[in-house]
């Protein structure tokens, strides 16, 4: 294959890539605690170049780039208030709340605050949107403690519902290498990424972290991919062509 139409096809499939990168953001424009993925490309010349002579690199020849990995900053977003005593916000990076799947143990981490009553045999527990438990920093579930009631239901001790442990806090040495498993939630990549323990966590109750998508940088991120995909094409067309034109001249 000439290099003209490999390096026109693989720019325009990264792209894609990138693309679908940008859409992913934009779909979770109001979904709380949700961090923006950005697209970081590679050069494949100097992939291969910057390698020892001798090495047996993925990408024995070529030019062009390629998406090499998505990047999530943990930053800080802004508030806003909601006044539910079961709401969170989180105002340190790279800090996260652990929750826990009900049916298989597994622990997981996310920035988003948006916590839910949920009853499990008659008691009820403070859980994320999606049924994970929420955990203390003992890795705990937290129960909740519910305003009393008679036998016909009615309130005989005025309280409002609220937690009888706060959310445990974690954090990372390298939050680069956490997996996204959706759902905003976030696991490790691999072996050797412990979760922290944050002794003192700024955490701020009756608010939500926003979320930390910038639609106008989006949009430009997105015209940029479009209008990279467009030339990619263009090049591999112009290739087309000039190959047509010499086959032709050759009779």
């Amino acid at each position: 294959m000439e290099m003209s139409f490999y390096v026109g096809a693989i720019g325009a499939d990264n792209c894609l890539n990138k693309l679908s990168v940008v859409s992913n953001n934009l779909a979770n424009v109001n979904n709380t605690g949700y961090k923006p993925k950005t697209a970081v490309f590679s050069e494949l010349i100097n992939y291969n170049l910057n390698d020892d002579i001798e090495a047996v690199t993925e990408l024995q020849a070529g030019a062009g780039m390629r998406v090499q990995r998505t990047y999530t900053p943990f930053e800080v977003t802004a508030f806003h208030q909601t006044g539910d005593l079961l709401n969170y916000a989180l105002g340190e990076r790279n800090t996260f709340f652990m929750v826990q799947d009900t049916a298989t143990g597994a622990i997981s981490y996310t920035r988003d605050g948006n916590f839910h009553r949920g009853e499990i045999d008659g008691v009820f527990y403070l859980t994320a949107k999606n049924g994970k438990l929420v955990l203390d920093e003992n890795q705990q579930p937290i129960e909740l403690l519910m305003p009393r009631t008679d036998e016909n239901g009615q309130v005989i001790e005025e309280e409002d519902e609220r937690v009888q442990a706060q959310p445990g806090i974690v954090t990372f040495n390298l939050p680069s290498r956490l997996l996204s498993i959706g759902d905003n939630e976030y696991v490790p990549s691999d072996e050797g990424v412990e979760p922290i323990p944050v002794e003192s966590p700024y955490l701020e109750t009756g608010y939500l972290e926003s979320s930390g998508v910038d639609v106008a940088s989006e949009y430009v991120k997105m015209i940029e991919a479009q209008r990279a995909f467009t030339y990619a094409l263009k090049m591999v067309q112009t290739s087309d062509d000039t190959v047509q034109t010499v086959n032709s001249l050759r009779g």
